[in-house]
């Protein structure tokens, strides 16, 4: 099977020790997951709400239940999971604590990535008095999934006030490659997807 070219799906798979419990919320077509079974034989399970994705991701053999995550993971027990993660997708959930939450409830750690609103060809698109559409936003603003729009600043700010804990952050450019920069602010202007790694304070 071919593997989509996720830049994110590299950053998540490297978290990711061998053996480890899995859980993928929104999964599609159980890409990630097919890949980290493959790559490092962990036990996964997905959750999507998608008819077509849930027999798509059964046919590349993930465990996949149909649920609607804006309802809670109330189906796993507490630290089931070795890492929780939900991969550009945040931006579509309206609960946004909640979601993290639970994903903190039920794993040990929660792995999250979503696209930056403040990468500088989307300011750059609204300045010039359109929203923006890329490779990490790739809907016009009347077909989007998206419901918050949000920068890796904002994100970090919640992190702190929900007294998360951030181990590891990796930002990425519209190709795919490691952002490096000197301030927040530089890091926060220069890339287009964020992905990051979330413990619990203890």
């Amino acid at each position: 099977m071919t593997m989509p070219d996720r830049p994110d799906f590299d950053v998540i798979a490297s978290w990711v020790e061998p053996g480890h419990r899995v859980l993928d919320l929104g999964c599609g077509d159980g890409s990630l997951l097919r890949r980290l079974i493959e790559t490092r034989s962990v036990r996964a399970w997905g959750v999507e709400i998608e008819d077509a994705n849930v027999l798509s991701a059964m046919r590349n053999g993930i465990n996949v239940i149909q649920s609607n995550l804006e309802n809670g993971l109330a189906d796993f027990s507490d630290q089931a999971f070795d890492h929780v993660v939900l991969s550009r997708t945040l931006q579509t959930v309206r609960h946004t604590e909640a979601i993290l939450r639970e994903m903190l409830r039920v794993g040990r750690e929660a792995v999250v990535s979503f696209p930056n609103f403040a990468y500088w060809k989307n300011l750059r698109s609204v300045l010039d008095g359109r929203m923006p559409v890329s490779e990490d936003l790739p809907y016009q603003w009347y077909d989007s999934p998206n419901v918050r729009f949000f920068t890796l600043l904002d994100f970090e700010a919640l992190c702190e006030r929900m007294g998360l804990v951030i181990r590891e952050r990796s930002v990425l450019d519209e190709a795919g490659q490691p952002v490096s920069a000197n301030s927040p602010q530089d890091l926060n202007f220069l890339g287009s997807l964020a992905v990051y790694r979330l413990t619990r304070a203890h």
